[in-house]
């Protein structure tokens, strides 16, 4: 973590467990399972907006003891799925925030360790949310730029940290 404190005071939002359709199904008296897992046998269930938002939810933001979502850096209506390409914005805490990079390193080493191959993800920020908006949007989704990133120990050591904590999906410890 840096000694420089982009942002001192953060807001902090309350956070809400994800209720999905499936897990509704499953708890359905009216469903009859059997015939389900039959019928779905050969289907791929295809990622959606809300899968990639429980994988993301919950990374420590790099400069405070909260999670993206807390902070509201990342929400489910700030991804897109349309097939195999995963489109996710994200909106930092202040408009020079120094961690924006950071941030979206974070989230799309996350998301390449879980997500199948065959997906491609870019990763931006909200339009007019940061003054350097269109150079971190470059190094973010330039493949050289985030290798190169990676190779850097110390900034993969940071990077690490964010993300130990990731697996919780939106859950308190």
């Amino acid at each position: 973590m840096p000694g420089e404190i982009f942002n001192p005071n953060p807001t902090v939002f309350a956070t809400k467990p994800t209720v999905r359709k499936s897990d509704l199904l499953k708890q359905s008296l009216w469903i009859n399972e059997k015939a389900v897992q039959e019928d779905n046998a050969d289907e791929v269930d295809p990622i959606d907006q809300d899968e990639i938002f429980d994988l993301i939810r919950s990374i420590d933001d790099p400069e405070h003891p909260n999670t993206l979502e807390e902070l509201r850096v990342v929400s489910a209506p700030q991804i897109d799925v349309k097939g195999n390409h995963v489109m996710v914005e994200f909106t930092p805490t202040i408009p020079h925030c120094g961690m924006s990079t950071l941030i979206g390193l974070s989230i799309r080493v996350r998301l390449l360790r879980s997500l199948p191959d065959r997906y491609k993800v870019d990763i931006r920020l909200k339009p007019g949310s940061h003054q350097s908006e269109h150079a971190v949007n470059k190094q973010l989704n330039d493949k050289e730029r985030v290798a190169a990133a990676l190779e850097n120990q110390a900034l993969l050591d940071t990077v690490e940290q964010c993300l130990a904590r990731a697996g919780r999906r939106g859950h308190s410890e």
